[in-house]
C-alpha cells in the first residue's frame, strides 16, 4: 500500500514561512516530499529556503507583503509552477483594550489575517478547481471559537478564517479541492511572547492545558502534512484543533 502521507510530486505554497509555525510547516511538507514556494516579506525566508534545499527539495522564494492585495494578483501570475497545496499561515496580532483599538491597527490585522488569506485562496484555488484537485490549509486559532482578551481584531479575523474555510469547502469540494484549517492552541511563538512573560497569565494557561506545556511549531507540522495529503481526501471544511487539550477543559 502506498504511503497516503507522501507528498512527492506535489508543490506547496506557504505564506509567512520565515519563522515560527510557517517555518515548521514548510519544512514538514518538504520532509514529506513536497517542493515549496515560500511567500513572505523580503529577507525573511532564506533560512527556511536553505533547510529545504538541504532536504533535496526544489524551493522558490517570492517576496511579498501579503497586506498588499494588488500584489497578490501579480505574484499569482508570476508563480507559473502548478501549486497543489496552499497554506495560508501569515498572520499578525495586536493587543489593546477594545475601546483603544485604532482603525489603523484594526485594518492591519484584518488585512493580513483575513483579506490576504481569502485573496490567496481565490488566486491559487481557482486553478486547483479547474484541474480538479488541490488542498488549501488555512491557519485559524483557538480564537476562531473563543473571544479572547484584548485581541478584538485578531478574534474577528480568525472567526472569519474559519468561516471562509467552510464556505470555500462547500464551493470547491465538488471540484476536488479540500479546504480545511488548523487551529493552533497556545504555542511558544512570537505572538505569545507577552503571555509567556506574564507569570500569572502563563501559569493560568498551563493549568488548563491537559498536555501541561505550551505547544511548539513542530506540533503543527504533522497536522499540516495530514491535511495536505491524500490521507485527508475525505476531510473538507474542518477546523482541526491542535491545542494540547485546551478546548476539552
Amino acid at each position: 500500500m502506498s504511503d497516503p502521507f507522501d507528498l512527492h510530486g506535489r508543490r506547496a505554497l506557504v505564506t509567512g514561512a520565515g519563522r515560527g509555525l510557517g517555518h515548521a510547516i514548510a519544512v514538514g511538507l518538504a520532509r514529506a516530499g513536497a517542493d515549496l514556494v515560500l511567500l513572505g516579506r523580503k529577507g525573511s525566508q532564506e533560512q527556511t529556503r536553505d533547510e529545504i534545499t538541504d532536504l533535496g527539495r526544489d524551493v522558490r522564494v517570492v517576496d511579498l507583503d501579503v497586506s498588499d492585495h494588488d500584489a497578490i494578483e501579480r505574484v499569482a501570475d508570476e508563480v507559473t509552477e502548478s501549486v497543489d497545496i496552499l497554506v495560508n499561515n501569515a498572520g499578525v496580532i495586536d493587543r489593546a483594550d477594545a475601546a483603544d483599538v485604532t482603525r489603523q491597527a484594526w485594518h492591519r490585522v484584518v488585512d493580513v489575517n483575513l483579506h490576504a488569506a481569502f485573496f490567496l485562496c481565490q488566486e491559487f484555488g481557482r486553478p486547483m478547481a479547474e484541474r480538479g484537485h488541490g488542498k488549501i490549509v488555512n491557519v485559524a486559532s483557538l480564537l476562531s471559537f473563543q473571544g479572547g482578551i484584548r485581541v478584538a481584531a485578531y478574534t474577528a479575523s480568525k472567526h472569519a478564517v474559519a468561516g471562509i474555510t467552510k464556505a470555500l469547502a462547500n464551493e470547491w469540494g465538488p471540484r476536488g479541492v479540500q479546504v480545511n484549517a488548523i487551529a493552533p492552541g497556545y504555542m511558544a511563538t512570537d505572538n505569545t511572547t507577552a503571555l509567556r512573560a506574564d507569570p500569572d497569565r502563563s501559569r493560568a494557561i498551563l493549568e488548563r492545558i491537559p498536555a501541561g506545556r505550551w505547544g511548539t511549531a513542530a506540533d503543527i507540522a504533522g497536522a499540516a502534512v495530514f491535511l495536505s495529503s491524500a490521507a485527508a481526501d475525505y476531510v473538507n471544511g474542518h477546523v482541526l484543533v491542535v491545542d494540547g487539550g485546551w478546548l476539552a477543559r
